[in-house]
């Protein structure tokens, strides 16, 4: 495939101090793949804060919905950007991120790369950011278990993030989209594409940028994970050592 056109899809809750930096982050990256046009639709779900005025400062097209729902948001804002791409018959490429996430500068130009060489998903990696070394170091420890040691081989890694995925929309209609689920739209997505045969890379080569927060907006997502792992070496009991009376010497009678 050779996309003629790029959607960028951002999902956002209640993330007016984040969207700012992750729609700068962006532009950058659509910059990279200039000429080619690209929309950045911003699916403010359920928003009580400033997000949809921020997203659409910066630049983006904004859907305000009204789901509670990462599945629902992403479903519809993906449909809109279609919508704004719609016409020509131009082939269309869908790239997915998070609103606590920044891209790198070349997060398209490596997409695009994949399509280009006759794949129709791309799944990247992340990265956490402004987490605490030692939390950092126990999420790594789990999330590098299968990547080479030392062999300069590429990592065709396990891992699904909606934060860091992008795939073909000739594709993502013909499974059907993404489903309104709360959580883990993404892995249901990928599994589906996975079903139906479409060429998948597993590629480590732009990671993004993911706020290493504990308490997140999906469930089951990252940032619960995040706490498990916190809780799992912070908060272990103490033991509680018994002391031993001292033994009172006995004077002689």
């Amino acid at each position: 495939m050779i996309p003629a056109a790029v959607a960028v899809v951002v999902p956002a809750h209640n993330e007016e101090d984040r969207i700012g930096a992750c729609l700068r982050s962006v532009r950058r990256a659509a910059a990279r793949v200039a000429p080619l046009p690209v929309v950045t639709v911003v699916a403010a779900d359920a928003c009580t804060d400033a997000t949809a005025v921020v997203a659409a400062r910066a630049g983006a097209h904004v859907v305000r919905l009204e789901h509670r729902s990462v599945g629902a948001a992403r479903a519809a804002g993906t449909a809109h950007a279609l919508h704004l791409l719609a016409g020509g018959g131009r082939p269309v490429w869908l790239a997915m991120t998070d609103a606590d996430t920044t891209v790198p500068d070349t997060w398209l130009t490596n997409q695009i790369d994949w399509a280009r060489q006759g794949h129709d998903v791309v799944l990247g990696t992340i990265r956490l950011a402004g987490g605490s070394r030692r939390l950092t170091a126990l999420h790594d420890a789990r999330y590098f278990r299968t990547r080479p040691a030392g062999t300069g081989e590429p990592w065709s890694h396990p891992h699904v993030h909606g934060a860091n995925l992008g795939l073909s929309a000739t594709a993502y209609l013909r499974v059907g989209g993404f489903a309104a689920l709360p959580t883990g739209e993404d892995h249901d997505l990928v599994s589906r594409l996975a079903a139906q045969g479409h060429r998948i890379a597993r590629t480590d080569r732009t990671p993004v940028r993911t706020a290493a927060r504990l308490r997140g907006r999906a469930p089951d997502g990252l940032a619960d994970l995040l706490a498990t792992l916190r809780s799992s070496v912070w908060d272990r009991p103490v033991p509680t050592l018994r002391s031993t009376p001292a033994t009172r010497p006995r004077l002689p009678r």
